[in-house]
């Protein structure tokens, strides 16, 4: 689509704080007002429309978008949508180990065991860990309160988690990051674990690793959007 205006401005609204383009309110693909919950968030997406050349190219909008989804697919059913994120709990990725070889056991145990300590120590909760991939059931009180956790969440802040979780498979690993208990970084290379030790053991190819970077600049947006959504 080719850029349609000059100016972009953040004005303050009921909702929040609006981006205007020449003065005119930009809207969700759902026709809503693109309105942030505070001027640190709102800044940030009306970055993101400054920075278009002549062409507006929604790919480079990665905060834009999550602000569209939580605006038009979250706000309006913010419990559900949080009950889903919430079961990832029950299949949490950091519970799943390897069998072998020894040192691949280790390593995941020297990356996830910290993280799963946390939020033992976070929640109150007890977590049942296991190896090989077949499932083993969670004990209740640990997904009850592991929910309660992500339900009290804003509609901005669950659309950032989401990214968070979906692309690490753990819910631990997206709270953790979410309340800053670690860095982000190392959250990300504790999820990368398994693909880092395939190309250890059979080399790296051209398609792994951008594919790897893409999914290491989603989950660097996905810190970033739940840090502002909670400034």
């Amino acid at each position: 689509m080719k850029r349609f205006y000059k100016d972009v401005t953040v004005e303050p609204v009921e909702a929040g704080f609006a981006i205007r383009l020449d003065g005119r309110p930009v809207r969700t693909p759902a026709r809503a007002e693109l309105a942030l919950p505070n001027a640190v968030l709102a800044e940030a997406v009306a970055q993101e429309w400054r920075d278009q050349g002549e062409t507006v190219d929604p790919a480079t909008m990665a905060f834009t978008g999550l602000a569209n989804a939580a605006i038009d697919h979250i706000a309006g059913n913010r419990a559900k949508f949080a009950a889903d994120i919430a079961e990832y709990g029950g299949t949490d990725m950091l519970c799943y180990r390897a069998e072998g070889p020894e040192a691949f056991v280790a390593r995941q145990a020297a990356a996830w065991d910290p993280l799963l300590d946390w939020a033992r120590a976070r929640y109150d909760v007890a977590f049942v860990t296991t190896q090989g991939i077949i499932h083993v059931a969670q004990p209740d009180a640990t997904l009850e309160r592991l929910a309660a956790a992500v339900d009290g969440l804003d509609p901005f802040t669950l659309a950032g988690l989401s990214r968070l979780v979906t692309l690490s498979g753990s819910l631990v690993c997206g709270l953790a990051v979410l309340e800053e208990a670690f860095d982000a970084d190392s959250v990300w290379e504790a999820a990368e674990i398994d693909e880092r030790w395939q190309a250890e053991q059979w080399g790296e190819d051209a398609e792994a690793l951008a594919r790897s970077a893409r999914r290491a600049g989603e989950f660097a947006v996905g810190r970033a959007f739940c840090g502002m959504a909670r400034a």
